[in-house]
């Protein structure tokens, strides 16, 4: 267990693919962003959901996902409905 599974909603499953796309800590996190990190770990994962991106950013924002604003949350759907 790393430093990234100490984040809320980032269990040991995410960190894993967050270390497989070169993210490892909290900082390199934040600096790439929710909709980065979700995009590289969707080129190694294709079942990745909308639910892993909000939990990406609810880590960055430190907070349980479904504590996201309303406004995040359309934000990132409207990311994912992009991309998906």
């Amino acid at each position: 267990m790393g430093e990234l599974c100490k984040l809320h909603n980032i269990g040991n499953k995410l960190e894993t693919q967050l270390n497989e796309v070169g993210i490892e800590t909290v900082e390199q996190l934040k600096r790439i962003g929710s909709k980065q990190a979700w995009l590289d770990i969707k080129a190694i994962d294709n079942s990745a959901c909308i639910n892993r991106l909000c939990a990406i950013e609810g880590a960055i924002q430190g907070i349980r996902w479904h504590s996201l604003s309303n406004e995040i949350k359309s934000e990132l759907r409207e990311f994912y409905n992009t991309v998906k």
